[in-house]
């Protein structure tokens, strides 16, 4: 990253509330300020959260990658040739999934 944007990130840190999340010039690319826990002081996180047409997480919390271990082991993670087959299989298994935000007392019959 330039350091135009390591300015705000440091300005977030230190005045940011805890579980804060902001959002970035990427869709679904989010970063979070944790609080400290025990001996650990404050942190940022980024998050990944998918994003409705508005920009809006759809996820009540997303991923939290913390450094660049964590990203690269989530990546070997989803490379695995194993796991699109276990996400199709599932995908069968569970019954299917109601639309939100679309009733009957929503839909005008012409």
């Amino acid at each position: 990253m330039t350091e135009k944007a390591s300015e705000p990130l440091k300005q977030f840190l230190e005045l940011g509330k805890d579980w804060e999340r902001r959002s970035t010039s990427i869709p679904g690319v989010f970063i979070m300020k944790l609080p400290s826990y025990r001996k650990n002081i404050s942190k940022l996180s980024v998050e990944i959260n998918p994003v409705d047409t508005y920009g809006n997480p759809t996820k009540k919390r997303g991923l939290l990658i913390r450094n660049k271990m964590d990203l690269e082991n989530y990546r070997e993670l989803l490379k695995h040739e194993k796991l699109e087959a276990l996400i199709e299989t599932i995908g069968k298994v569970n019954p299917p999934t109601i639309e939100r935000g679309k009733t009957k007392s929503d839909l005008i019959e012409l």
